[in-house]
């Protein structure tokens, strides 16, 4: 819970484009969509107390009756609760007879396409090294289980994985964690305080904005343009709010898929050095690509221990297996086992040796994988390119998702349009500060074409009743893209 108190003009931007062209939906129904989505996705925390009717009403150009009729519904369903002469405060259904909000695993209500979260479902490989991993647990069951650092076999293997890509990598330089994320949360603890300013790159991966935010830390936004990274820019920023670390994502890039060139990364590196800036980088999708390896971690090109890096195995091989690491100097890797004593004990040993087992034996994991997103990725570009033409994508060469630039800016309320149709998708401010990118959605091509497919005919037809309807087509011709380019 917090104690945060939206103003009026804050969350009216937070709100983005929010009314439909069309009109068909009467206001104040589209505005509890909207909020009950933001509140859903995180994006308004639990416990936050919602600006006064009248006051929001003007903001936005309402009157207090349809903000009020919004705030009631909200009410009646469950996430909104008030106290006379308190407010509203933002909460969830309680009970099994409330509208339950859907899940991250997708498996939610019945009929619902998970199209927010890009992530690749388990293969038999993963049930192979678990299997493996329980026939070498009796070699730890004597000892407590414990153990800040991580398995000494696992981190040989990360270290030898990045020797292979030619970064000299000793394990002790390897702190194993669950999962990238807690990596990063890791660093913050270790690295900033309230109020500290940490660069990002602009879009960034939605769950790093939340560590910022809950680390009680500021996010410095770092343009991200069609043309990838500008070092010039980077160090502006760096100078200008002097970020206690930079997180960047060097490899296909979450959500824009971008992927980084050799000459930027030295000149990054040159960047870092002249502004004494820590660079943390997550390499969690440097596995995942498709048309050809991409170039040596950030870590090679640097001589001063500037750079953290952090990778995982939840993309690459199961979201479940929440194995992660941080690569980085004695120094920062001391300093993460004092921080982490006071958040946990270790991560579990079975999932440690499942995972050794996994990145000792990539490539025959992961070519298969590879193959099928292609094929996923090439889909999901042509039936885009056909159902909504005026949709500009770029085609990534690695990831698990496509950042599509919408014609208007309408990508909050398209995702309450495409949630009442049983599809969940993430719209572009997720990704952004303050509200930005309202003109983006990310669309991830982890799932099978045949879900693909029945996702965008979601999406378009929630396109179509926000937005102007472009000329009708047959059934016939938009249930089968593949003559189209």
């Amino acid at each position: 819970m917090t104690d945060l108190k939206m103003g009026a003009a804050s969350l009216a931007r937070m709100l983005g484009e929010w009314r439909a062209v069309n009109g068909r939906t009467p206001a104040h129904r589209q505005l509890n969509d909207i909020l009950r989505l933001l509140i859903l996705d995180g994006r308004l925390p639990l416990g936050a107390r919602l600006p006064g009717e009248r006051k929001f009403g003007d903001v936005l150009g309402l009157s207090r009756t349809t903000v009020s009729a919004a705030y009631a519904a909200l009410r009646a369903e469950g996430y909104l609760s008030s106290r006379h002469g308190s407010g509203s405060f933002t909460c969830l259904p309680q009970g099994p007879w409330s509208r339950a909000p859907v899940q991250l695993d997708g498996e939610g209500e019945p009929g619902h396409l998970e199209f927010s979260v890009a992530t690749l479902p388990a293969t038999e490989h993963v049930h192979a090294a678990y299997a493996a991993a329980l026939a070498a647990l009796p070699a730890h069951l004597p000892g407590s289980g414990y153990g800040a650092y991580g398995l000494p076999e696992l981190r040989a293997v990360i270290a030898d994985r990045y020797e292979r890509r030619g970064v000299p990598t000793s394990p002790e330089q390897i702190f194993v964690t669950q999962g990238a994320q807690h990596g990063f949360a890791l660093m913050l603890g270790l690295m900033a305080r309230p109020g500290d300013r940490i660069a990002v790159d602009h879009p960034t991966y939605a769950l790093a904005l939340d560590a910022i935010q809950r680390a009680s830390c500021k996010a410095a936004p770092m343009p991200l343009s069609d043309a990838g990274w500008d070092p010039e820019a980077m160090e502006d920023v760096f100078r200008r709010s002097e970020p206690k670390m930079a997180y960047l994502q060097a490899d296909f890039h979450n959500p824009t898929g971008q992927l980084m060139t050799d000459e930027v990364r030295e000149a990054i590196i040159r960047v870092a050095a002249r502004t004494k800036t820590l660079l943390v980088v997550d390499e969690t999708m440097a596995d995942l690509w498709l048309d050809h390896a991409p170039p040596p971690p950030l870590a090679g090109f640097d001589s001063s221990d500037r750079v953290v890096t952090l990778g995982s195995t939840s993309k690459t091989f199961w979201g479940g297996l929440r194995i992660g690491w941080v690569r980085a100097g004695a120094q920062i890797v001391a300093g993460l086992a004092r921080v982490r004593a006071s958040m946990d004990l270790g991560t579990p040993i079975l999932e440690q040796l499942a995972g050794s087992f996994l990145l000792a034996h990539p490539d025959s994991i992961l070519d298969p994988r590879r193959e099928a997103l292609r094929r996923r990725r090439d889909h999901l570009l042509r039936i885009v390119a056909y159902l909504l033409p005026d949709w500009r994508l770029s085609r990534p060469a690695g990831g698990l998702a496509v950042w599509a630039e919408l014609p208007a800016p309408r990508s909050t309320i398209l995702a309450a349009a495409a949630q009442a149709r049983g599809l969940r998708i993430a719209p572009g401010t997720r990704f952004g500060v303050d509200g930005a990118f309202e003109r983006f959605v990310r669309l991830p091509f982890s799932l099978p074409e045949d879900k693909l497919t029945q996702a965008m005919h979601r999406l378009t037809s929630a396109w179509n009743e926000i937005g102007e309807v472009p000329p009708r087509r047959s059934r016939s011709e938009i249930s089968d893209p593949r003559p189209v380019i």
